[in-house]
């Protein structure tokens, strides 16, 4: 199973996540996998069961949210995507995830 056909918050697709312009040149958000992943944080309010996605894209940077129903599945999708950073959107939408799920 692809990280991009797996990631649902009730039902609906997570991936990828809308982005919001944070800083940078010019406030053009990407659409889709785009970019390259900067940083991955977890949540720190309860329910913990989110985290924000960071990326570079044309000279600026956007943040993306993505929502779970499973709080230790987020955390395991944390976990892999912050072994993937300074990688394309687009080549971590091709991650294998079936041996967390």
């Amino acid at each position: 199973m692809l990280l991009r056909d797996d990631l649902f918050y009730h039902g609906v697709r997570n991936w990828p996540p809308d982005w919001t312009w944070v800083d940078g040149r010019e406030n053009k958000p990407p659409q889709g996998e785009i970019g390259i992943l900067t940083s991955v944080v977890p949540s720190m309010v309860l329910p913990a069961n989110r985290c924000f996605l960071y990326i570079d894209y044309e000279e600026s940077s956007y943040i993306g949210c993505l929502l779970f129903d499973d709080r230790n599945f987020c955390c395991q999708v944390v976990t892999l995507l912050q072994n993937h950073l300074d990688k394309p959107i687009s080549e971590i939408g091709s991650l294998d995830v079936s041996h967390i799920l």
